[in-house]
């Protein structure tokens, strides 16, 4: 009988449940939905019992196809968005929503640590830069607005809330734990330090497992016998790696839709003495360096909604104009950005703007600027000795030859175009055929995952790139206190 791993991804507006056979050929797949709950306050929360119910569902359909089809389901394996936080009572009951990755209100907390010693250094010791998403900062809101709850929940991420409710555990894994801002990436246990700052003890956070330990089925989903190894899987970043098959030194991940990230995999945990990179776990001794930028492919479509057109068109007057768009220079931060500033206060801002400029020559500009701020992120990977040979790309901006070019021709080198469907997915999936002795080894999966295309940069337009990168990096700093002035009360 055919076999199946079952990877189960809790994303941001829906879960999808894949079953995946021993060569990460994903056989089916099912998908339900839900609403992130935003307010202009910065609150951006999931109902974890509808994340739940959703995840549940999908399970069930799958499991289902693989009983009609003659495929035995011999694990599962759970991955799921970074940085989410919510609590609950002693029998497991949620207190709070999930708080998202995208949730924006610690910001008074976050400025208690950024730009100090302290900060610097429970970076360097977690891996997670010092901002609003990560739980560290969000614990520490929770308890300076809400001290009873604080003082009394447990405290876990959405995907350790699903965990509990298939096996009965609380428990968590070493790459999710390595994005709260809580866990010490080198010592691979709680840390004190952030726990001080927090105001938490350790005993209100989840028991810390390898991503490749299991816990046994015990929920009644039909088609999954009980005592199914429930694979503790991790963080969806770091699995993306490995479900493009970037998991050995040199080869980066790089996906890009409306926001982005790249990532790429070493055999050590750190971060740069800069504090511009996080550095998170996959397992097994493998950890992924990078940065995420929160301005991707939402540039264009700002710049098509602005203008009254379409993404498509939009971008195919763009791509008629020259390298550089005509003198202009845009720092596209649309949204608080992410890596390397890790700032929630920069504005977009637009430099050189004359009349002449089109609306074509803006929306040049701002992808250029998204391509240079990706590249910034590789500066700042390469800085701390970690190789990047080649970089396996995703995502849907992939589609697009102005995009495509310019992120090539921003980084100077070939781009290796991934299947991107079930990234994370397949990871979680590859990660239970690694705890199962199926796979030899993680970097197996490298040999896996083939691209399917190569993507190429334009030599004369690598020179430019290269030769404005550092005027992108002074016009951020000169710019910098205008825009903390613009969002100060």
């Amino acid at each position: 009988m055919a076999q199946a791993v079952l990877g189960v991804d809790l994303g941001t507006t829906a879960t999808k449940v894949i079953a995946v056979d021993e060569t990460a050929r994903v056989l089916f797949g099912a998908e339900h939905g839900y609403p992130l709950h935003t307010t202009p306050s910065g609150e951006a929360t999931h109902d974890p019992v509808q994340v739940l119910d959703a995840a549940f569902q999908a399970l069930r359909e799958v499991a289902a196809w693989c009983a009609s089809s003659g495929v035995e389901v011999v694990a599962l394996s759970l991955t799921g968005a970074m940085h989410t936080l919510l609590a609950v009572d002693a029998e497991g009951t949620p207190l709070t929503g999930s708080l998202s990755w995208a949730d924006n209100r610690a910001t008074e907390q976050t400025a208690l640590l950024r730009g100090t010693e302290e900060g610097a250094a429970l970076h360097q010791v977690t891996g997670t830069p010092i901002h609003p998403f990560a739980p560290l900062s969000k614990l520490a809101w929770f308890t300076r607005y809400e001290p009873e709850l604080a003082r009394t929940a447990r405290w876990c991420g959405l995907k350790d809330f699903v965990a509990l409710r298939l096996t009965g555990h609380l428990a968590t894994e070493h790459s999710s734990a390595s994005g709260t801002g809580l866990m010490d990436i080198h010592r691979l246990a709680w840390h004190p330090g952030s726990l001080a700052f927090t105001g938490i003890t350790a005993d209100q956070l989840p028991n810390l497992l390898a991503p490749t330990d299991s816990l046994p089925l015990t929920a009644d989903l039909p088609g999954l016998p009980a005592g199914l190894p429930v694979v503790m899987g991790g963080g969806d970043g770091p699995l993306a790696n490995l479900g493009v098959g970037a998991v050995t030194p040199g080869v980066a991940a790089l996906s890009l839709g409306t926001s982005g990230a790249l990532r790429v995999v070493r055999d050590r945990p750190g971060v740069d003495d800069r504090g511009r990179v996080f550095c998170y776990a996959i397992a097994e001794g493998l950890w992924v360096l990078g940065g995420a930028v929160s301005n991707g492919g939402v540039v264009a479509q700002w710049a098509a909604d602005t203008f009254g057109t379409d993404v498509g068109t939009l971008l195919a007057e763009a791509a008629d104009v020259p390298t550089g768009a005509n003198g202009l220079l845009a720092l596209p931060y649309l949204l608080a950005e992410r890596a390397p500033w890790w700032d929630p206060d920069p504005r977009a801002t637009l430099v050189g703007l004359r009349r002449e400029h089109t609306r074509a020559d803006i929306t040049r500009a701002l992808v250029e600027g998204v391509g240079q701020q990706l590249a910034l992120v590789l500066d700042a990977v390469r800085s701390t000795d970690a190789r990047v040979d080649s970089i396996r790309v995703t995502g849907g901006a992939f589609r697009s030859d102005l995009w495509a070019t310019v992120l090539a021709s921003a980084l100077g080198m070939d781009l290796e175009l991934a299947d991107d469907s079930e990234g994370s997915g397949v990871g979680a999936a590859l990660l239970a055929w690694r705890a199962l002795g199926t796979l030899p080894s993680l970097t197996t999966a490298a040999d896996l995952v083939v691209p399917t295309a190569t993507i190429k940069p334009d030599p004369d337009a690598v020179t430019h790139y290269a030769r404005s990168r550092p005027l992108v990096e002074r016009t951020y700093h000169a710019f910098r206190d205008l825009a903390g002035a613009l969002t100060a009360p």
